[in-house]
């Protein structure tokens, strides 16, 4: 019997593979202390567009050669939410667990930071960096780690599979 090839099979699994790209990629990041780093940060961006491409690609090959957008953003939505609930669930553990003092060492890299510009008063700076550790909390990373990668991969998804879709010449075979 042949199996039926699914966006959400497709989705499930290169969300797996993305997720543990991404949970690789965080190790690195938390371990040099690297974690508020905006350059380091477009590396996973890097990431997720690839994973697109590749989840995109490897389904159009195991269906005949034909992909349409819609299932194109299918693959790149879900597969983000697989890779961003795995990599939110790690970084949740990393954080509360093996590294409870790594946010504050951002927050401090990040006070240092604005006062190094000199554009802030010092009340401003304290502003911001609260405003900053209300946002770290466990709940809330989970929370928008999932949902903004998701979002992160339905935005990339919107292009990529505009170029990458291929319909069949008649759509009722």
């Amino acid at each position: 019997m042949n199996e039926q090839i699914t966006p959400t099979r497709i989705a499930l699994k290169w969300g797996l593979i993305l997720g543990i790209a991404m949970i690789l990629y965080s190790i690195v990041t938390f371990v040099t202390d690297s974690v508020g780093n905006a350059w380091l940060g477009s590396v996973s961006y890097v990431l997720i567009i690839i994973g697109i491409i590749l989840a995109m690609r490897d389904f159009r090959t195991l269906n005949g050669g034909y992909m349409t957008y819609g299932q194109g953003l299918t693959i790149g939505m879900l597969m983000g939410a697989v890779a961003g609930l795995l990599s939110s669930l790690f970084s949740v553990f990393y954080l509360t667990v093996i590294d409870t003092g790594i946010m504050e060492r951002a927050a401090e890299t990040a006070r240092e930071r604005m006062e190094d510009e000199g554009k802030m008063s010092d009340e401003q700076i304290d502003q911001a960096i609260g405003i900053m550790e209300k946002f770290q909390s466990p709940g809330f990373l989970f929370v928008f780690g999932v949902i903004g990668t998701a979002l992160l991969a339905l935005i990339f998804s919107l292009v990529i599979a505009a170029f990458i879709r291929r319909n069949k010449d008649n759509p009722f075979e």
